[in-house]
Parts: structure tokens; C-alpha cells; sequence
């Protein structure tokens, strides 16, 4: 198959044709060329308002459900959302049914690589119970990209000074969600004044960065690798900064939609955007904008969690948490007021959680395998029932038009192309 885009910026550091306005021939997955005016027969092409290219979009932190509860989500559903959402790469979670704390489950997800490239995020922990260590490195050496207990930060400060030491053998990096869960255990939203209101139990701010700092001392004890995932507080953020000017091996991310929202959206009871850890203060959400703006926040991480209908569309005491967000997080970008460029943004989409997790990737160049997100940033469309590809519709945004949209990727020596 052959692709020609035309007339599309170019965002590839490092890279010649980098910030430049350029034709670009893929043929069977390859790169052909890049220029001025490229013409090609019978190929397929791709031309719009504001449109650009970068290396493919890299995830953190995805649920696909599978195996276990597919009828939320499947390796398969959840690679289509993927890639009509701009990626190439998604690192999985390991809380399935079985969880991925061995051999055969992280070699079951990678076997069902396509398109999307499906990265298994092998447990720190046996079956994520917190208590033992997992095979860490049998779950290495069959293609784990990093560890983590997932949904189930790790509780034990003995177990996660083990694994941050384990770890080391290999280069590797432990994955976590800063959560003390002894903390208001029951709590269902952020602890503030709009809890109050509402007459909802709270989960204080603390619960997030108490363990934050913990971690962080572990991390300077035994001078390793921790990615924090998922920030979601003005505290948090302050301390990831400072660990960061002592030259701490510490990295973070945060969703689109702690960018986006605040703990006022649950002022109806909603439970679209119940989530974990939970939507913060409009205070705490401005401290994440002015991180990502610094540069303090490294990557964007989906948080893609999908539920069913009977999850979600109940009292709001016993629904699920979770969003999903792999397929509109160019547009939930767009939406925020940061005041970044669209070459940030792609930063902390693609090279930057790269480097974290020691990926290796090539610039866009000719005669390279593309590995490439192709999206327009003024384009629009309606996330509704027929656009969307996931198995479930948990989304705030759904039935929303929404502007940006990702016109193609190309991995794997595939080609997905969505008008």
C-alpha cells in the first residue's frame, strides 16, 4: 500500500525535516521519501487543514481488560481505540484474570501485537497482592517494559524497597500510582468543599502525596528508576520537583482529564467522572498546568480504564471507577489552557515516555520503517456510537463533536487511515 500526505508539519527533533512543512511517500511501511510537491499513483492520500506528523504516540498506562473481563474491553477492541486515538504503543496493565505476574501471560499479550504494538507491564508483586515479589525478570527476559502493581499501588514500604532494588539488576523501572489506600479507604471523591456539599465521603490529598514521599525516599535510598503515574495534586507536583533538582531518577505523568476537570464536575453526581485517583481542586488542576508548562510533568498517560453499562449507570456510592481516553486525548489536549505548543504536547506523547521506559525509536527520516501519528489539530468530529471503538463508552465526552482528530498512523508495516 502506498500513503502520501501532503503538506504536513513535520515534528520529529532531531530530525532534518523537523518543524518543517513536507510531503511524505510511506510505501508498504516504509518511509519512500519526503518533499516538495510528491506525487505518487494509485496512492492513498492524506491532505488537511493544520495537519501534521510525528513519530507514533506512546501510552503509559492502559486497562484492555483481556484476559478476564472481556466484556469491557479486549486486546483487540482496545488496540482499535488505540490507534484511531494517535497510537502506535500502549504499555498494558497487569490486573486481568489472570493478573500478568509470569511468563506466559506477559508472552499472551505481546503475541497479539498488530497494528498496535502491545508493551505487557509485568506485576511487582505475585498476582498483585502485595506481598511477595513477582518473576521479574523471567517476565523481563519474555518482553516486559516495566513493572507495576497497576490499579493496586503498592502498600508495603519493605516490598517496594525490595522491588526498587530488584529492579536494579536489570535497568529496569517500577511503575506506581501514589496511593496510601489506608487512607479514607472508602472515600469517592477528592475531599474538599465540594464533597461536603454533596454529602460524599472524601479522599484527601494527602493519601496521594504521603506516599509520594515515601517512594521518593525509597527511590534516594537505593538510587534507582520510579515512574509516578497519575498526579493528581499541587503537593504531589512540589515534591516531584524538588526530587527532580536532586537528581533523582523520578519521572511522572498525568492524564488528560485531571488537565481537564475538576471535583466540581461531580456537582450532579456523575459518575463518568468518578475516577481513581480522583478528579482534585481547581487549584491542584491549574498546579498541573503550570507542571506541564515547566516541565515537571514528563508524559501524558491515558488511564484508559473501561467499564460496562452496570458499572458506571448506577448510585454513584457503587459505581466503578474509570475513563476511558486512549481515542480523544489529542482533543482533551486541545481543550486545556496550557500554554504550550503542539510540539510539547507531542513530547510528552512520544519520545519522552520512550526514554523513560529505555525504548529505542528512530526520527522521521527516508528510507526508515514508519512508525508514524498522523492528525490535524482543527479538524472535527463527534464522539459518539458509530466513531467509537472501544467496548465501552465511560467517556464525559461522549456524544460530544470534539476538535483534533488523528487522520492515520502507520507501525508494524500496517496502515490504519480514519476520515
Amino acid at each position: 500500500m502506498q500513503l502520501l500526505i501532503k503538506k504536513a508539519i513535520i515534528l520529529s527533533p532531531g530530525s532534518k525535516f523537523h518543524a518543517k512543512k513536507k510531503d511524505i511517500l510511506i510505501k508498504n511501511g516504509v518511509i519512500e521519501s519526503i518533499g516538495d510537491q510528491l506525487a505518487a499513483k494509485s496512492a492513498r492520500i492524506i491532505e488537511a487543514k493544520n495537519c501534521y506528523i510525528s513519530i507514533g504516540w506512546f501510552d503509559l498506562f492502559a486497562d484492555f481488560c483481556d484476559p478476564g473481563n472481556e466484556q469491557k474491553e479486549t486486546l483487540l477492541s482496545g488496540s482499535h481505540a488505540a490507534a484511531a486515538g494517535g497510537y502506535t504503543d500502549v504499555c498494558l496493565i497487569p490486573n486481568n484474570q489472570p493478573v500478568t505476574s509470569g511468563k506466559s501471560a506477559v508472552e499472551y499479550i505481546k503475541s497479539k501485537s498488530d497494528l498496535v504494538t502491545l508493551h505487557p507491564i509485568g506485576s511487582v508483586s505475585k498476582n498483585t497482592e502485595g506481598k511477595d515479589l513477582a518473576e521479574m525478570y523471567d517476565m523481563k527476559l519474555s518482553g516486559a517494559l516495566c513493572f507495576s502493581d497497576g490499579k493496586k499501588p503498592l502498600q508495603h514500604t519493605g516490598l517496594m524497597l525490595k522491588a526498587l532494588q530488584y529492579i536494579k539488576t536489570f535497568q529496569g523501572t517500577i511503575l506506581q500510582i501514589p496511593e496510601d489506600t489506608s487512607v479514607a479507604p472508602h472515600g469517592l471523591m477528592n475531599e474538599g468543599l465540594i464533597s461536603t456539599q454533596l454529602g460524599i465521603q472524601g479522599k484527601p490529598a494527602i493519601s496521594e502525596w504521603i506516599m509520594v514521599q515515601r517512594d521518593l525516599e525509597l527511590l534516594k535510598y537505593t538510587n534507582s528508576s520510579l515512574h509516578l503515574t497519575g498526579i493528581s495534586s499541587k503537593r504531589s507536583l512540589d515534591l516531584i520537583r524538588q526530587a527532580k533538582k536532586q537528581g533523582l531518577n523520578i519521572s511522572c505523568s498525568v492524564t488528560p482529564y485531571h488537565l481537564l476537570f475538576s471535583d466540581s464536575s461531580l456537582n450532579t453526581y456523575d459518575s463518568l467522572y468518578k475516577v481513581n485517583p480522583p478528579l482534585r481542586t481547581e487549584a491542584d488542576r491549574k498546579a498541573l498546568i503550570k507542571g506541564v508548562e515547566d516541565g515537571t510533568i514528563d508524559c501524558i498517560a491515558s488511564h484508559h480504564i473501561p467499564q460496562d453499562w452496570d458499572a458506571k449507570v448506577r448510585e454513584f456510592e457503587y459505581a466503578s471507577s474509570g475513563m476511558i481516553g486512549l481515542q480523544t486525548v489529542l482533543p482533551m489536549l486541545l481543550q486545556c489552557e496550557a500554554k504550550v505548543n503542539i510540539e510539547r504536547w507531542i513530547e510528552m506523547l512520544t519520545t519522552n515516555p520512550r526514554n523513560i521506559l529505555k525504548v529505542a525509536y528512530k526520527g522521521i527520516e527516508e528510507k526508515q520503517p514508519a512508525c508514524l501519528t498522523v492528525f490535524s489539530t482543527s479538524e472535527k468530529w463527534r464522539f459518539n456510537e458509530q466513531s467509537n471503538l472501544s467496548k465501552s463508552k465511560n467517556s464525559p465526552l461522549f456524544g460530544h463533536e470534539l476538535t483534533g482528530k488523528v487522520l492515520a498512523i502507520v507501525n508494524n508495516h500496517r496502515t490504519a487511515i480514519y476520515e
